[in-house]
């Protein structure tokens, strides 16, 4: 099996030996011998030519069947490993703490929290449709909680960014609920998608 062929005898139509596509030009063709230069440097050669930038060096993107990477770059176990549910907690905290900034006095002894999904039964006020999130207003000693619904948000994202842009609408939204104000009031760019 020649030493160029990264899928062995699972190659593509058009590239073997003997076919009629042309290669590039000064590229030796795959399985043909060129007098007078060993076997290892027409390796060499063969591998140049089929990298698009020449340097010899192909970053390795997919496994060998084209399914994707191997694995995960830190598995988990390792300190540097964050789970989705952690990613997700990171960005509701992200937000928090920005919130925090402006209204530290009325959100004073007030409660974040994740959940995963919402309960079977929904509040008094929700009316259809799965929520992202729910306020409790403080009552009898509890503090107010403001609760993101991890599950029902991220379906809903496109990608990284409109997932932080989502969490950050539903927390403003539900503490604009909990403080009785309008959403543009406790974040001026409330809505505004990047």
């Amino acid at each position: 099996m020649p030493p160029f062929s990264p899928r062995g005898r699972h190659r593509r139509s058009g590239r073997g030996p003997g076919s009629a596509s042309s290669s590039s030009a000064g590229a030796p063709t795959p399985g043909a011998e060129t007098p007078g230069i060993p076997k290892a440097l027409q390796a060499d050669l063969l591998r140049l030519a089929a990298t698009p930038d020449g340097d010899g060096v192909r970053p390795r993107r997919r496994d060998r069947r084209g399914r994707g990477m191997r694995g995960p770059l830190f598995p988990p176990g390792t300190p540097a490993h964050r789970t989705r549910a952690q990613r997700f907690d990171d960005l509701v905290l992200d937000v928090v703490e920005d919130l925090d900034h402006t209204w530290a006095a009325q959100l004073r002894g007030t409660e974040f929290a994740v959940e995963d999904v919402p309960p079977s039964d929904p509040a008094p006020w929700e009316d259809g449709g799965v929520p992202l999130g729910r306020f409790f207003p403080a009552e009898a000693g509890r503090p107010g909680r403001v609760v993101v619904y991890r599950r029902p948000v991220e379906v809903r994202a496109i990608d990284a960014d409109d997932l932080a842009d989502l969490v950050r609408d539903v927390v403003v939204e539900q503490v604009a609920h909990l403080l009785a104000r309008t959403p543009e009031e406790i974040d001026p760019h409330f809505g505004d998608r990047s």
